[in-house]
């Protein structure tokens, strides 16, 4: 490994990745803060503007000979990453659940587990030509007819920002790093302020692989600069970020007045509709993973339930048991489920979203106080019943363990419900009829849905409609989405 520090005292922290080398910072560190114990994690770098250019002209400079290297031999360096990430498995998945406040399990499972399983997917080779059925033109600049050929050929963007989120700092960074690296771009990697250390780690495990100087850098920051000038900087010809639709809107203003490739994964208020017919069994344990899966911090989760009448009774109390049962700790404890939420300003925000509910007139079924702790951020599991669509604890992204439900009477209102929304990432429903749930699915504005199920197949394009995104990726739609697309013909 390289030798970086990931924690110690002030001034002994974790170096930048830039050009192949491990930088001091110029700005210093900042201290990085278990969520679970309110304890220091690590000292995290602060890149200044200078660095952040630095490590996108390091980028551009190892653009040219990464992307004429054989697909073969990307794939088989994404291999060997992989490879690395699972020899340390163990401490990284430490890591990862001291910053992010994930439990053992998450950390172990979806965060090391899918980043290693990412890398190990776009380590397999896929075509990037696709002849296209040859076409005769009658009206050609030399007159006469002429039979065309034509082949579609993905070209690498270029320099790619990967802005990542703080939710998941494995899977989230390797999704955007392992397709991009395959394609044959180089990337600059700024990690989210909360927890930048585990992505670090991922960055030494390239090293390891043999990632050649520039195809890799990693410049983080807890204030705003650093991300800002990752965005706006010439060298960068593609932004992949992943957070808030607001912090999103601004990136995309900055890529539109330089013409740079966007790929957008923002916010999200999944809407679970469940019908009278439902397995209310299946449809309480799939809504409930909004409380366990990072203590609600994820975009997919399906926040806003839409209950028909018949089930509405039924389906709230049972939500309210499932969240009564759920332990909130510690999370390297085995028997806890739901862990803290990244921050003290984040458990407020979301404690500030659940008193405006009471306020609204929404009825607090479960949770709505504070967990008796005496250190971390914890929320616990709160329903929020009796809901109307127009609450903005409906309406707005919470982005925490807090669920909401409103009612409905007929497919046709629950459609409009559903549909009432700034957002549309992933949508689910629950019903007995088969047909009736494809049929619903098709006409919800949502990039993603879930019939019966919370469960992804990870070689479906992600992405959302709405205000929850541009562009599609995962699989082999990642590989487009790190594309650009060439079209060559000649006479045939």
């Amino acid at each position: 490994m390289s030798g970086a520090i990931g924690s110690g005292p002030a001034g002994e922290g974790q170096r930048l990745f830039i050009g192949g080398s491990w930088v001091p910072p110029d700005d210093g560190h900042y201290a990085v803060t278990d969520p679970a114990t309110e304890g220091l994690v690590g000292w995290a770098p602060e890149a200044s503007r200078d660095q952040v250019r630095a490590a996108a002209a390091a980028a551009r400079e190892a653009f040219g000979p990464w992307s004429r290297t054989p697909p073969e031999e990307r794939a088989a360096l994404l291999g060997r990453a992989a490879d690395a990430i699972q020899r340390r498995f163990v401490p990284y998945a430490e890591l990862a659940a001291a910053e992010s406040g994930a439990t053992t399990a998450t950390a172990r499972g979806m965060q090391v587990g899918v980043g290693a399983a990412r890398f190990r997917r776009y380590a397999r080779v896929e075509p990037a030509e696709q002849p296209l059925p040859p076409q005769i033109n009658e009206a050609g600049p030399f007159g006469g007819a002429a039979v065309m050929g034509a082949l579609a050929v993905r070209q690498p963007v270029g320099v790619v920002t990967c802005i990542t989120s703080y939710n998941n700092p494995w899977a989230n960074p390797a999704g955007k790093i392992a397709p991009a690296l395959a394609m044959g771009n180089t990337v600059v990697v700024k990690p989210a302020p909360q927890d930048p250390l585990s992505v670090y780690r991922m960055a030494e495990a390239l090293e390891a692989a043999g990632v050649p100087p520039g195809v890799v850098n990693v410049v983080s920051g807890s204030r705003a600069e650093a991300g800002e000038a990752a965005v706006d900087c010439e060298d960068v010809d593609m932004v992949s970020f992943t957070g808030s639709t607001a912090v999103g809107r601004r990136i995309a203003e900055v890529c539109g007045r330089g013409m740079k490739r966007q790929l957008m994964e923002l916010g999200g208020k999944g809407a679970a509709l469940v019908f009278d017919d439902a397995d209310l069994g299946s449809a309480v344990s799939g809504i409930g993973t909004t409380y366990s899966f990072y203590s609600g911090q994820i975009c997919t989760a399906p926040t806003r339930v839409i209950a028909q009448r018949g089930v509405y009774d039924r389906l709230v109390d049972g939500l309210a048991a499932y969240a009564g049962r759920l332990t909130v700790g510690d999370p390297r404890e085995p028997g806890t489920v739901v862990g803290p939420v990244i921050s003290a300003a984040h458990r407020d925000r979301i404690e500030a979203y659940v008193e405006l509910g009471r306020k609204e007139g929404a009825r607090v079924v479960a949770g709505g106080e504070r967990p008796p702790l005496d250190r971390g951020f914890y929320v616990a599991p709160t329903l929020l019943a009796d809901c109307t669509a127009q609450m903005r604890v409906v309406r707005e992204e919470i982005f925490g363990p807090v669920v909401v439900v409103v009612p409905f009477d007929d497919e046709e209102e629950g459609i409009a419900l559903a549909n009432d929304s700034d957002y549309g990432l992933i949508d689910y429903v629950w019903s007995g009829d088969v047909a009736r749930a494809f049929r619903v699915a098709r006409r919800l504005r949502a990039g993603g849905v879930g019939i019966n199920t919370v469960g992804r197949n990870m070689e479906a394009p992600f992405g959302g409609f709405k205000k929850s995104g541009v562009g599609r990726d995962v699989g082999s739609y990642a590989l487009h989405a790190y594309s650009e697309v060439q079209a060559l013909v000649w006479p045939g």
